[in-house]
């Protein structure tokens, strides 16, 4: 039996939920519970200096609510340095649904989810995450319009990831070689999915030498002699003798195993969460000097999709605005040079300075 304790005023500040909403900046959670339709859900808004909070759902069968809470307070604080960082007028928010997405979805579940976000009006934006695909989109879409990245709109956000995450790749290289040009450079892609093998694309099409794996062998085999990439097994990536490091699939790869064995100048892909320890595997990073650009700077071009949907803007300026991600791949490495800081620290900052500098002209909610 869970023991319910009566909270005052005095000892309000001991509640693990709100010290740790406390702790991370955020500005709200929204817990959701529906009993008819098995639904269980956290909605986390972090901030909304800059406008409404957008991040997609995810939903996923953790092992308690803490575990829940935790990936959810996480998640929102990352899209809001990413929103921030890519110039787009959102602040970050993030869902979870706490189940199997294999067994336990159903119309009833995401509609009643729908009307959790309507809740909110217009605070928070939802859109896919990990587990949801389009069609539980659609379902929430029909109890709230404050849903992005929907069938039949702004598309695929593959493309536009993959061609953000190559253009702050070309940035990185500008830093370290001299020269933007990756021709002859020999670039590992950890993971072909639909950005992975965007990116391969842009790579291959720019002459760069590909090296690829991924779990899916077919996958591989079919993108191998399409764009003529070099497939070496999972582990082996790391071994490679390589200018770049392109992690596209999972996350914590640079961690202190893969560091020893990494021969790269340059890490740049579009995983998330790529450094294992922020704090310790960007500082070894820096040390080497390798460059590393930040993954929620880089693989932006997700969000900047669903920003063009929610503001109808083109496909056309989501591209432009992908591009931009060069400049500011570049703006960061070169003041973690000058200030003798990683970059994740500095790309960190940059998005903190945005929030901060808007802030002061925003009136108080």
């Amino acid at each position: 039996m869970i023991e319910v304790k009566e909270m005052s005023a005095t000892n309000l500040a001991d509640n693990p939920v709100i010290a740790q909403m406390s702790m991370l900046g955020h500005e709200q959670l929204l817990f959701c519970n529906d009993n008819a339709t098995g639904l269980k859900a956290i909605i986390a808004v972090h901030n909304t200096v800059l406008g409404p909070a957008l991040g997609g759902t995810r939903m996923w069968m953790y092992n308690n609510e803490m575990e829940a809470l935790n990936d959810v307070l996480r998640l929102s604080r990352g899209m809001t340095y990413k929103n921030s960082i890519s110039g787009l007028n959102l602040g970050g928010g993030k869902a979870v649904i706490i189940g199997d997405s294999k067994s336990m979805k159903s119309e009833a579940l995401f509609r009643r989810f729908g009307k959790f976000v309507n809740s909110l009006a217009g605070k928070y934006i939802t859109a896919e995450d990990v587990g949801i695909n389009p069609q539980d989109m659609s379902w929430v879409n029909m109890e709230t319009e404050h849903v992005a990245g929907l069938p039949g709109r702004s598309g695929d956000p593959s493309p536009v990831t993959a061609y953000g995450t190559f253009m702050g790749m070309k940035a990185c290289a500008k830093e370290q070689f001299g020269s933007d040009n990756l021709a002859g450079k020999t670039v590992a892609v950890q993971g072909v999915g639909h950005v992975g093998e965007y990116l391969v694309k842009h790579l291959t099409e720019e002459n760069a030498n590909v090296v690829i794996t991924d779990i899916n062998q077919d996958a591989l085999a079919r993108i191998s002699k399409e764009y003529g990439a070099t497939v070496v097994g999972l582990d082996e990536i790391y071994d490679v003798d390589m200018d770049i490091y392109a992690p596209c699939a999972l996350g914590a790869t640079v961690n202190d195993a893969t560091l020893e064995r990494l021969k790269c100048s340059i890490i740049a892909g579009a995983a998330n969460n790529q450094l294992a320890d922020e704090n310790v595997h960007g500082e070894i990073v820096r040390q080497k000097g390798i460059i590393y650009a930040p993954d929620y700077a880089l693989n932006a071009g997700g969000v900047i999709n669903c920003y063009s949907e929610v503001k109808g803007l083109s496909s056309e300026w989501a591209m432009s605005k992908a591009e931009d991600i060069y400049s500011t791949i570049l703006n960061i490495v070169k003041r973690s040079s000058s200030e003798n800081t990683p970059t994740f620290a500095i790309a960190n900052k940059m998005a903190e300075e945005r929030i901060q500098s808007i802030g002061k002209v925003k009136l108080p909610m």
